[in-house]
This record gives C-alpha cells, structure tokens and sequence, in this order.
C-alpha cells in the first residue's frame, strides 16, 4: 500500500496539517479498501498553531526517521517561515526525493522544501502572503503566486494556502488512482474535485508604501478616476514628468509599469463592487473605466482567473443595499 508521511514540525499549522491527512485517509479503491497508508511523523513535542488561537502541544505518533520510508511526504506550512528547517529534516527531504520518492508541501511548507534545495530551477507557489519572500529568499526558484498548486512533473508538488492543499491531495489521488477513485475522495471531503480560478482571486494588493518624492497623489488620482479614459500622457502629465520618467519611477517604486498598475486599480475596484452590489456586469465595466463589458470580461477574468460571473457567485456579500447604477 502507497504510504503518506505527513511531517508535524514545530509550530506546524493545524489546518494544514489535518488536510493530507484527511484526503488521503478518506480515500478508498473501487472494493472499497483504503488506497493509502497515511503517518504523521515528526518529533515527540511540537506546537501546534491554530490561527489567531493559543498553539497546543502535540507527540507525533510515529518519529521523523519513519518518514524516510515512505512512497510520499507532505510537509505542511508552519508559521515559523524565517525559522531555518533541521538538517535532519532538509537531509530527510533531499534524500527522500534522491530516490525517487514523491514530495509535496501545502501552504509555506514550500519554504521548507525551498531550503532543502528542492524547488531550485522550478516553478512552486506558496500562500500568497508569503510568496514575495520565498522568491527574494530563493531567486533560483520560479515563484507563481497566482495558482492553487504547481505539480512538477508528479514527483515534486507545493500548493497555496491551506484549501489549496485540498486541490493538490485531490489531485494527486487522481494521479495515483484515477479519477473515479479522486472525485469519490472528493464527495467525502465534501469540496468539488476541480476549483475555478487560481490562488489570484483571494490576493489583496497592498497600496505602495509612501516614499520622499513617491507617486501617491497620483496614484490616489489614478483611483479617483478609474471610470474615466486614461493615457499614459495623462499619468505622466499629472505627476508632472515624462513619460519615461514617469515609467521609471514607477518601476522602481511599485515594480510594474504605469499602465498595469491602472489595469490593475481597475480590476481591484471591479472585484469590490462585484463582492458588494448588484450592479450588472455591463454597468460594472463602465465603473471601473473598461472599454466594453467584453474586454472587462477577458482582462478580469486574465488577472483573476475566473469570469466576473463566476467571481460575484463565490465572493457576493449576502446582504446588499439597492443595486446602484
């Protein structure tokens, strides 16, 4: 039988750590029997951390060393990012996948593959809070922020944030044992065997921080006319400098051209009223300053990863004041 071992390191994420155990421990084959042989292994004391809650403390029923002899080990995310894993634990890994042993990370285990050498010269993603560290910390790696999992050729898996982890087990179940036996898996779960979207629609954009000669009152112009036709010239004229100028401060303040940073001022304003209102997706497109509900549709659902649509149904507030137009 395939066996799983799902590594308790300390201060371990508590819903992560429940995910692979719960998918892979539900499975089951056609004659019903369990498809896989699921071990949480780990030290005898570890944290445990349950969100904004007080951690508890945890045995891991079977010792980290277990681990070397299993088909796959998970590595779930724990809170502890700036903390250097064990070199038990990275020597563990690196010998795990040096014999061609399956391994996978949900959340920010990623950054305990990453320092295991794992993800170097490989497309991984990670929670997208985090993400922007694990691409400064490991330039070497390819970091996608944008979706739920990256599966590297069915050997070497990370996923998103907690439900995320949810997609990757279900996938490898899939991989594993078809996807009869993965959808089954799913139904028990209780969560669709395949998502909409990637990780992108859950990403909030925090504002540029304020810096001596920053672009924020532009920027705040910027927001404050979204629904109007805006230029480049327009940009650069309103911040009083050049074109190229203006291009260069704006890669160097914000790290994206003037231009994709009102596409997506836009986008983000879109989202809001989408969440929020009623308004029609045609009116939503003048809002936010698209040219026409059809190019709305194709850049929001570019950047977001799913169709307005398909957005306002999974992320519509569920008390609305009178539909605005």
């Amino acid at each position: 039988m395939h066996r799983i071992a799902v590594l308790a390191l300390d201060q371990v994420i508590a819903l992560d750590l429940a995910i692979p155990c719960e998918v892979f421990g539900l499975a089951r084959l056609a004659d019903g029997t369990p498809a896989y042989e699921v071990r949480v292994c780990g030290p005898k004391n570890v944290t445990v951390c349950n969100g904004e809650l007080p951690g508890f403390r945890m045995s891991a029923p079977w010792p980290l060393q277990d681990a070397a002899h299993a088909d796959t080990i998970v590595v779930p995310g724990t809170v502890a990012i700036d903390r250097m894993p064990s070199r038990r634990v990275t020597a563990l890994l690196r010998s795990a996948a040096g014999h061609g042993r399956r391994v996978a990370s949900v959340c920010t285990g990623a950054f305990v593959l990453a320092a295991a050498g794992l993800l170097d010269g490989h497309r991984a993603t990670t929670h997208w809070e985090g993400a922007a560290a694990l691409a400064r910390r490991y330039p070497a790696i390819d970091v996608d922020p944008n979706v739920l999992y990256v599966d590297n050729g069915g050997l070497l898996l990370t996923s998103a944030g907690l439900a995320a982890g949810l997609d990757m087990c279900l996938h490898m179940v899939g991989s594993d044992h078809g996807a009869a036996v993965a959808a089954a898996t799913a139904r028990r779960v209780v969560v669709p065997l395949v998502r909409d979207g990637g990780q992108a629609q859950f990403i909030v954009h925090q504002k540029p921080a304020e810096a001596d000669g920053g672009l924020q009152a532009t920027l705040a112009w910027m927001e404050a006319n979204l629904h109007q036709p805006i230029t480049l010239e327009d940009i650069a004229a309103h911040a009083a400098t050049s074109v190229r100028s203006l291009s260069r401060r704006f890669q160097a303040q914000i790290g994206i051209a003037p231009m994709q940073q009102l596409l997506r001022l836009r986008v983000q304003r879109a989202q809001q009223l989408l969440e929020t209102t009623d308004i029609p997706i045609e009116r939503v497109s003048d809002h936010v300053g698209f040219g026409s509900a059809v190019a709305f549709r194709q850049q929001f659902t570019r950047r977001v990863g799913v169709p307005p649509q398909r957005y306002r149904a999974a992320f519509r507030a569920t008390e609305l004041g009178p539909a605005k137009s």
